[in-house]
């Protein structure tokens, strides 16, 4: 959907309230991502209100098979998310392949943009959220091919914008600010993810102020208090605080400052926010992202348009 900006007649995009449904394709800390787990996550979506959903097209099923299945629940693409751990375990020829299969399959839907994140380190799965096993040769080599790849995804019409995980490379707030402006804006943009920033110790408003002219998209997550001190996880790496359900929160629910984080977009915003939660609170998927959706509507912008 589109809005005339005012002063000329350029399209301005205008933003949707956007959803992730990772609790429905991991269960047990197991990937499923099989029609039967997306056919169920598209019907709740839909019937709570969504209209967008995250581009998740599965391998080997065409885009265009891809968007007439969500079109047929009402739902239209949203941004999606090319991940790789960036490092000496990749070959970077392979990765630049599968850059430009992905970044078909967005165009083809409509995208212009994608979220980029590097994920997981095995040692900050085990000790997520500190920067644990930082090595600078490997820093330096992911930034490097992390370049490469966001240079790839432009030439192939998709905006790339930085994605904050725990777990992956860029993980701390000084890599995530190491990474941005060692590349510059010219190769990479921003699209935060509050509850991630938040869990590794940076404030997410802050972060967005300071990099408001390259915000392209942003998830919407909250965290609880619980875990937020290194001190409190114990042995416990990420997949096993993850199932306590007391790391991620439905936003609304944790500790993330969202009126400051909406006062710090940028007002000339014009990607999607998309909602997520990794692990919800309650037992029920569906109620989980009712309450995210209702939350919304009364608290971000694009519920006021």
């Amino acid at each position: 959907m589109t809005e005339t900006t005012p002063g000329n007649n350029r399209p301005r995009r205008k933003p949707r309230i956007a959803a992730n449904p990772i609790p429905y394709w991991i269960r047990d800390g197991k990937v499923d991502k099989s029609k039967e787990a997306f056919d169920q996550a598209f019907a709740d979506l839909a019937h709570i209100g969504f209209t967008a959903v995250k581009a998740d097209v599965p391998e080997g099923m065409p885009a265009s098979a891809y968007a007439d299945w969500i079109g047929s629940y009402g739902l239209a693409a949203s941004l999606s998310l090319f991940s790789s751990p960036f490092d000496e375990t990749i070959d970077i020829v392979d990765e630049v392949e599968r850059a430009k299969r992905f970044a078909a399959d967005q165009v083809a839907l409509g995208l212009d943009r994608t979220m980029v994140s590097s994920m997981a380190i095995p040692a900050r799965m085990a000790h997520p959220a500190v920067g644990a096993d930082y090595d600078q040769d490997r820093f330096d080599l992911a930034v490097e091919n992390c370049g490469i790849v966001c240079q790839v995804l432009q030439s192939e019409g998709l905006r790339p914008l930085h994605h904050s995980h725990v777990g992956g490379v860029f993980e701390t707030e000084d890599e995530i600010t190491r990474l941005l402006d060692t590349l510059g804006p010219d190769i990479i943009g921003v699209g935060p993810d509050t509850g991630h920033l938040r869990w590794a110790g940076v404030d997410p408003a802050a972060f967005i102020r300071r990099y408001a002219d390259r915000i392209g998209g942003i998830h919407i997550k909250d965290c609880f208090a619980d875990f937020l001190d290194p001190a409190t996880r114990t042995e416990q790496g990420y997949r096993e605080l993850s199932a306590t359900k007391r790391l991620w929160a439905e936003a609304g629910r944790g500790v993330v400052d969202f009126d400051a984080v909406v006062a710090a977009m940028p007002e000339d915003y014009d990607g999607d926010y998309m909602l997520e939660v990794d692990e919800p609170s309650v037992d029920s998927r569906r109620d989980s992202y009712e309450f995210l959706f209702k939350w919304a509507r009364q608290t971000l912008p694009i519920g006021r348009l």
